[in-house]
């Protein structure tokens, strides 16, 4: 049983940075990959980034240039740094763990909020 536990989201300003952590409770060597996606009031959930164990990476092209995933492999967390916020980044985001290609589990939920 994993379990996916996001923290950092808060109500930032346009332009403005944030940090979102996403603890896992088992070794994350053991998941093929980790990933964060946004869901919006309204919209489809989609991708924003992920990183495989190997240390793939990929990014959704709204967010290049200005996020970043990256792992701590010790402390078992993904995180997800967030830079130049736009009102557009305004999402719910969510921890995903691919445990096999059929098999994913899901955090929580984080709040992210743009806005002046």
């Amino acid at each position: 049983q994993v379990q996916l536990v996001e923290s950092g989201g808060d109500l930032v300003q346009p332009g403005g940075s944030l940090k979102l952590s996403c603890a896992c409770s088992i070794n994350i060597f053991s998941i093929v990959a980790m990933g964060w996606y946004r869901q919006a009031p309204g919209k489809q959930r989609e991708l924003v980034a992920r990183i495989s164990t190997g240390g793939s990476i990929n990014y959704a092209d709204s967010v290049k240039g200005r996020f970043t995933i990256s792992r701590d492999n010790a402390k078992n967390t993904v995180y997800l740094q967030m830079n130049s916020l736009k009102p557009e980044d305004t999402a719910v985001y969510y921890c995903r763990a691919d445990r096999t290609v059929f098999s994913f589990v899901w955090g929580q939920g984080t709040q992210v909020t743009v806005s002046s």
